[in-house]
């Protein structure tokens, strides 16, 4: 599910162009909720201050999502990357540069798109960008909303996929996107259409498909999680 926001301009009329301090730019410090400085991105205001986001509970074990560090991370996810089937949608297979600078443009950026690993029962094993949509380029293309919150993720290993997980966590990731995020109404992804198996991820995570869109390099579907329907999906 590669990110929505390469090769696009700044906003237009349908995003909110806010300005924050440089500094928000800093690299995630050591440490997370309390511990981690108020001024760094995955603990801005942009996303509820999302390094503090407590686990959610799943069949599988608990499940966080943990800002990224490069000099922490950058390895395992220039691997992720250069799977050919991550690759296929991501198109970010090359050396650590390429992960790295598609990593920096989030990292340095105003906090409104957080790079986070997927950790389930304390094992690192995929990829997710939390984001707000209603400030991305992704707004153009459907009718935004105020806080409305998007998605991106890449499950790492082979042996993780195509056993049900993927659909497991994006119902927690949302989860824990509309329990952290009180003013948020929806959780949007836009997975390539070619991508079968993302979308149906989807949907038995509690999405229901919105619309068919035209983005840069992909025809997507917009898929969205509603705050008033998700203990009945």
């Amino acid at each position: 599910m590669p990110p929505t926001d390469s090769g696009l301009g700044s906003s237009s009329d349908d995003t909110l162009d806010l300005q924050l301090p440089p500094e928000f730019g800093a690299l995630f410090a050591e440490g997370r909720g309390p511990q981690a400085p108020p001024d760094a991105p995955a603990a801005g205001p942009l996303l509820d201050n999302l390094a503090g986001w407590r686990a959610a509970d799943t069949p599988a074990g608990p499940f966080e999502l943990v800002p990224v560090r490069p000099a922490r991370d950058l390895d395992r996810i220039t691997g992720w990357m250069n799977d050919p089937a991550v690759a296929a949608f991501w198109e970010l297979a090359g050396p650590p540069e390429t992960t790295a600078a598609h990593l920096r443009a989030q990292l340095d950026g105003d906090g409104r798109s957080v790079p986070c690993l997927g950790v389930l029962a304390g094992v690192p094993m995929s990829y997710w960008e939390i984001y707000r949509a209603d400030l991305d380029p992704l707004a153009r293309c459907y009718p935004a909303r105020p806080e409305d919150t998007g998605i991106h993720l890449l499950i790492g290993g082979a042996g993780d996929r195509g056993r049900g997980l993927g659909g497991l966590l994006l119902r927690a990731a949302a989860d824990l996107v509309l329990d952290h995020r009180p003013r948020c109404a929806r959780v949007l992804a836009e997975p390539d259409l070619r991508n079968t198996a993302s979308v149906a991820a989807f949907l038995s995570a509690g999405f229901r498909y919105g619309d068919e869109i035209e983005l840069p390099g992909k025809r997507a579907a917009l898929m969205v999680r509603d705050r008033a329907h998700r203990h009945l999906l």
